[in-house]
């Protein structure tokens, strides 16, 4: 009897799906990613080797996509219900690469990143403190929660700062954080940890924009103030 060895017999940390909830989709080989998509296999071959046996007959995942749910199940170890789920996979990874991605959001003035924050901001109890990541065209790359909690100078670290900003490859950032009082005078913490995170992100050859407050129906803007 040819040995075999079974998904359940490998260790969690190496079973496909088990990978993927910890490493990320883009850590599985194309075979491990379909295995999961396959779930099991046909009684004598695990899911994965399934899956290997598929790509191989194929020519990879073009190949599957050009035949028919027929032709799939005249595969040993496939049926229908498999041969629909490969299709619907494939389907929906097409449809991802067709979809067209929205266009980035333009931030240009203070004004911009209050009506961007200002609905989501102005009833919060506690201070939310967001870094905005920029393009050179000052198209929104993505927004990062610093923090949420009373404003301090441990709270907003430069190290976490500019691993985000460098991540996203940002030009430029914007800070923006609330004041629940609704009053968006800084203090002067907001203003020492401005000065702290425009000297760390200059460093990194990193612009800081502004740092906006926001309070209720108005907001404080350090670049307008001249206080960059």
């Amino acid at each position: 009897m040819e040995y075999k060895i079974r998904m359940t017999d490998l260790p969690k940390d190496q079973r496909p799906r088990e990978r993927l909830i910890q490493h990320g989709a883009e850590s599985l080989s194309e075979a491990e990613l379909l295995a999961i998509i396959l779930r099991t296999g046909d009684g004598k071959r695990s899911a994965l080797d399934l899956a290997f046996h598929l790509l191989d007959r194929c020519h990879g995942f073009r190949g599957l996509d050009a035949i028919s749910i027929a032709e799939l199940c005249e595969i040993r170890g496939l049926g229908p219900a498999k041969a629909a789920q490969i299709k619907a996979a494939l389907e929906i990874g097409r449809k991802l690469a067709e979809e067209k991605r929205p266009e980035r959001k333009h931030i240009q003035t203070s004004q911009n990143v209050f009506d961007h924050l200002h609905e989501r901001l102005r009833n919060q109890p506690r201070e939310i403190f967001i870094m905005l990541l920029l393009t050179m065209q000052n198209k929104l790359i993505k927004e990062h929660k610093l923090f949420e909690g009373t404003l301090n100078q441990s709270l907003v670290t430069p190290r976490e700062v500019l691993k985000e900003a460098i991540n996203g490859k940002a030009a430029s950032v914007i800070f923006a954080h609330n004041h629940p009082s609704g009053e968006p005078a800084p203090s002067a913490d907001d203003r020492q940890i401005t000065k702290q995170l425009v000297e760390a992100c200059k460093s990194a050859g990193i612009c800081v924009l502004d740092h906006v407050i926001i309070g209720d129906g108005k907001f404080f803007s350090f670049a307008d103030e001249g206080l960059l």
